[in-house]
Formats: structure tokens, sequence, C-alpha cells
């Protein structure tokens, strides 16, 4: 029988900061706590804007 991975991993959404959309989901590692650049945001880019802007986690 296969182990169960998943408990270490967990599925976010990213919010843009200027518009509010949620764009991106994505899977994170949370095994040893959240790193620290991916608490402070990340560059992506925002359909709604048309350019890059700065997007946070959004845990739903």
């Amino acid at each position: 029988m296969a182990k169960k991975k998943a408990l270490a991993r967990e599925y976010v959404w990213l919010q843009c900061t200027e518009c509010g959309d949620l764009n991106y989901r994505t899977e994170i590692n949370v095994k040893g706590g959240i790193d620290e650049k991916l608490k402070a945001g990340l560059n992506k880019y925002c359909p709604r804007l048309r350019r890059h802007t700065m997007h946070k986690i959004k845990r739903k």
C-alpha cells in the first residue's frame, strides 16, 4: 500500500493585492513551515490589470 505524502503539501490561491482576484492556484510545502519569500508574496501576471503585480497567499 502506498504511503500518503499529500499531508505535507497544501493547495493555496494567490490573490492579487491590487484588484483582489484569485488568479493562481498552487501547491506549497507546509511541513517545515511556509518559506518567508512566499509569505512576502510573488510577482505574477494579473490578466485584469494586464501587468505584473504582487500576489499574496490566500487559503480558502
